[in-house]
């Protein structure tokens, strides 16, 4: 009996929309046709985020750190994949799922304590842990909330 490669499964049920891609990347290209997967944006990485993802091509993953936009990657990149930096670096945003600590009544901000935008905010709520709330206007989609959060309950929103 074979044994199933998991990651190798992943590849072809996963949707190429699925990963986050680098920040300023074109929108009006498709990434994995234009990518060489040279893994030079993966070695300039200042918080190492980005890595290789399925097939190879870089994707970031916030579970390591944040986005510091520190524009490291675009200089690193030898494909002409990226807008201008001087536009937003993407439209990626952060989202709350139902699994929040908050929302089972339990006191955690530590999504807010890691938010440098203050884009996280809580409202205190009689009976019940305080609730947060984001301002996707506020947002920069950085992932800084997604790591610390103990309930793997922050999601970055393509």
């Amino acid at each position: 009996m074979s044994s199933i490669n998991r990651s190798r499964r992943r590849l072809f049920s996963r949707k190429k929309s699925d990963a986050v891609h680098l920040p300023w990347v074109k929108k009006d290209i498709e990434f994995t046709d234009e990518c060489t997967r040279c893994n030079k944006c993966v070695q300039a990485c200042e918080t190492n985020i980005i890595i290789k993802g399925d097939g190879g091509f870089p994707e970031v993953d916030f579970n390591i750190d944040e986005c510091t936009f520190c524009q490291q990657c675009v200089d690193a990149c030898p494909e002409p994949l990226f807008t201008a930096t001087t536009e937003a670096p993407w439209t990626v945003t952060a989202a709350i799922r139902d699994n929040c600590m908050a929302y089972q009544g339990i006191w955690c901000q530590s999504c807010k304590d890691a938010c440098d935008e203050s884009a996280i905010s809580f409202t205190m709520a009689i009976g019940k842990a305080p609730q947060p709330h984001i301002d996707v206007d506020a947002c920069t989609g950085c992932g800084a909330c997604v790591s610390p959060c103990p309930s793997n309950a922050i999601l970055i929103n393509l």
